[in-house]
């Protein structure tokens, strides 16, 4: 999706017709990127930000109502309190105590209920998010037909500890809608088929395509299957892509390659040699 930055109008008319689309072809779950809604604003952060339950999270729920399906992606969240606490600099020299701002990840059932939502945990310097965020501070699972699944965010790609504790809590399949530009979509296709190969298991990322005007944005979504076989990758189109991901391979994967049971946590350390 070519998100535009400050038009929640029209970018909700966009997911509207996504939706509808997912819809007709028989989707189940359809995920957006990040910030889909209002994009990178980051400078009016506390202005589109809402509560859970309110604008674009009551929108987003009211659409998988309507289309009847499991629909995820990014808002901004106003919420009391939460990050640091520590002062942050805002532009024009002023300050604040608490920032009370989050990139959230939320999911939606067909009829609207919120299964689960997540605060971006790894906020990402280069795009100065710790300057307008607060970062969330625990994973998120969602339950659903399928089993539980993760919400991650862009950036948490790069944490490949977040994916393990998830996996390990028993996720099937890991969520990461995503602002993600041109320069690094190597390190993107990369990152998602490795969190999918390293933990078993199937891995759904929406990245935006188009520009801001400063930032070029590739699309190149993809889903990743148990053993590293990308089902679907799109090019820096907008467009809706669809894949079907059979849940049985994650159990196929983990019986044929033992990963979780050959872990030895008790051995990861680092052993400290005098020189």
């Amino acid at each position: 999706m070519d998100v535009s930055t400050g038009r929640p109008g029209a970018n909700l008319a966009r997911v509207r017709d996504f939706a509808s689309e997912a819809r007709s072809a028989g989707a189940d779950l359809l995920l957006l990127p990040e910030l889909w809604l209002h994009g990178y604003d980051l400078e009016r952060a506390e202005e589109w930000a809402v509560p859970l339950g309110e604008g674009g999270f009551a929108q987003m729920a009211a659409l998988a109502r309507e289309f009847s399906l499991y629909l995820a992606g990014s808002l901004l969240e106003r919420h009391a309190g939460g990050g640091s606490g520590e002062p942050s600099p805002l532009p024009g020299g002023s300050w604040r105590g608490v920032r009370t701002v989050s990139n959230t990840a939320v999911l939606y059932a067909p009829d609207g209920t919120l299964l689960g939502s997540y605060r971006k945990i790894h906020l990402f310097r280069l795009m100065q998010e710790h300057r307008y965020l607060a970062p969330g501070d625990h994973a998120t699972l969602c339950p659903t037909p399928w089993g539980p699944v993760g919400l991650t965010i862009c950036y948490d790609l790069r944490f490949p500890e977040l994916f393990r504790a998830m996996a390990l809590a028993g996720a099937v399949i890991f969520l990461v809608p995503a602002q993600w530009p041109v320069r690094r979509i190597e390190a993107w296709l990369l990152l998602a088929r490795a969190r999918a190969v390293e933990n078993e298991l199937i891995v759904a990322a929406c990245n935006r395509a188009g520009s801001d005007g400063q930032v070029t944005f590739p699309g190149r979504s993809l889903v990743v299957d148990p053993w590293g076989h990308t089902l679907v990758e799109g090019d820096d189109r907008e467009r809706l892509l669809i894949a079907q991901a059979d849940l049985r391979e994650v159990r196929k994967a983990r019986r044929y390659l033992t990963v979780y049971e050959d872990r030895r946590p008790d051995a990861y350390r680092v052993v400290k040699r005098e020189t």
